[in-house]
């Protein structure tokens, strides 16, 4: 049976950066509207089956609501607590149930929760979020054909790696040696980590880029919006394909003017950076306490003395590439 799951995350494009900075509201009624649309496409392809992530806000249900379909389609038999994880443990039932795509409504941090469970299932990211790097601003009929046409074998060639970054936490004391090969991460980011001048959590939202410490970049493509912008300015699209940066901040650096938030412009400064190749570690060590963010939301406090070892991964998650996924079916006539 070919089959398909859509994760429609209800808080994103909700966070605090409406108040400090002017990103756009994702309404939930327009979620609703977008997961219509995915279904509809999905189901021109041939999928058969679909299953739905629920949420506090029922975008499934009200999604389903009133739609005419042939295949069958439903929310997912799971436990819901209504926080991030749901989104994680959501994309480890689908994956576990064998479907053959993934289409994710939300922005970075959505699409890196599903990313840590998905496995070796490809990702369909539509961008409802607030900084949207890793999803893709595509409209949704599309975004469900491409994914369709994926999940039923019938795009061969329209998937590819993303690299992300491996993030492995080190106790006071402890040696900061590299992990044994195949060990499972901490955590991850698809986009930026960053070391963040605070000692607490709190708002998880970064937008204060006076306090970054240092950055690791999956990415610096010239365009783009949040701490990711920071190396393309600094580069100048100067970025390898497949490579990383590492950047160091300070007050005695090159200025760089940024938008790392919708609408939020700033000046920071980069005391240091080089390129990183697939596979490069960053290790990170302060003697004052700090906190780690991973794709604009800080996620782990390090204690003082801590370190943590951060590492390039060239092989993240399976993303679909929905214009070739088009091309190569219309090229095989499955339109015709």
């Amino acid at each position: 049976m070919i089959t398909a799951g859509i994760i429609a995350n209800p808080a994103s494009g909700k966070d605090i950066r409406r108040l400090v900075a002017h990103g756009s509201v994702f309404d939930n009624d327009e979620k609703v509207s977008i997961v219509k649309r995915v279904l509809l496409g999905l189901e021109a392809t041939g999928v058969q089956r679909v299953w739905i992530m629920p949420d506090r806000f029922g975008i499934g249900l009200k999604a389903l609501d009133g739609l005419a379909l042939e295949m069958e389609a439903g929310l997912l038999d799971m436990p819901v607590r209504f926080t991030q994880d749901d989104s994680r443990r959501a994309a480890e039932i689908m994956a576990a149930r064998g479907v053959g795509c993934i289409v994710t409504l939300g922005g970075d941090g959505t699409n890196r929760m599903v990313a840590r469970a998905c496995g070796a299932v490809p990702l369909m990211p539509i961008s409802t979020g607030t900084n949207n790097v890793f999803p893709m601003m595509i409209e949704a009929t599309t975004a469900g054909l491409a994914a369709g046409l994926v999940a039923a074998g019938r795009a061969g060639g329209a998937v590819a790696y993303a690299p992300r970054i491996d993030i492995y936490r080190r106790a006071p004391g402890e040696p900061l040696d590299l992990p044994s090969p195949g060990a499972p991460p901490e955590e991850i980011a698809l986009v930026d980590a960053a070391i963040y001048d605070e000692r607490f959590i709190a708002s998880r939202a970064i937008w204060d880029s006076s306090k970054i410490r240092e950055l690791i970049l999956t990415r610096a493509e010239p365009g783009n919006i949040g701490l990711s912008s920071i190396g393309a300015g600094l580069l100048a699209g100067d970025c390898p394909p497949g490579h990383g940066v590492y950047l160091r901040l300070g007050e005695a650096g090159t200025p760089v003017r940024a938008p790392v938030a919708p609408g939020l412009m700033r000046t920071v400064y980069v005391e240091a950076h080089r390129l990183l190749a697939p596979g490069d570690v960053v290790r990170i060590s302060h003697g004052q306490p700090c906190v780690l963010a991973f794709d604009g939301e800080r996620e782990i406090e390090l204690r003082a003395g801590a370190s943590a070892l951060l590492r390039l991964n060239p092989h993240g998650p399976r993303v679909v590439d929905p214009r070739r996924a088009i091309a190569i079916a219309a090229k095989a006539g499955v339109f015709r």
